[in-house]
């Protein structure tokens, strides 16, 4: 072909590091909006992004220029330096070093930006740690629970 071609739709999820400090409820808008634009800038299309102070999820179309470990990592890395300028509480700011992703079919969009927008309502019923778990499983990936969340 003399074209690439892909359409590469993935739900990525990833935590804060246990160091205490999480995204303050105030700025969260902002620290979505801002990954929104890391997206973008790298060749993705940011479908949504959501979640509470402790973890962040992210439905985007993937650059076809990249992998899954790049994408990720230029959106935590940006984004992580990013935060610690809002003010001083994020000085030692980090993500933690792991991250889910999961490919999401066009079927299964509607679903997951709805799942991804109702974060904190969720985590009123589930934990962060049983749903990472329900990903894994649901998506047949051998984990090891010593080094989940």
């Amino acid at each position: 072909m003399a074209n690439t071609y892909t359409k590469l739709n993935i739900h990525i999820v990833f935590h804060v590091k246990s160091t205490g400090i999480t995204i303050r409820q105030k700025d969260l808008g902002q620290v979505f909006a801002y990954i929104g634009g890391i997206i973008q800038n790298v060749g993705g299309y940011p479908i949504t992004v959501g979640g509470i102070t402790n973890h962040i999820h992210i439905l985007a179309t993937m650059p076809k220029t990249m992998s899954v470990a790049e994408f990720v990592q230029k959106i935590k890395a940006n984004s992580s330096k990013w935060i610690k300028t809002i003010d001083g509480y994020y000085e030692d700011f980090a993500w933690q070093e792991g991250y889910g992703a999961f490919c999401v079919s066009p079927s299964l969009l509607k679903k997951t930006i709805r799942y991804i927008e109702t974060q904190e309502q969720h985590h009123h019923e589930v934990s962060v740690r049983d749903e990472f778990i329900q990903f894994l499983k649901e998506n047949g990936i051998e984990f090891d629970e010593r080094y989940l969340i």
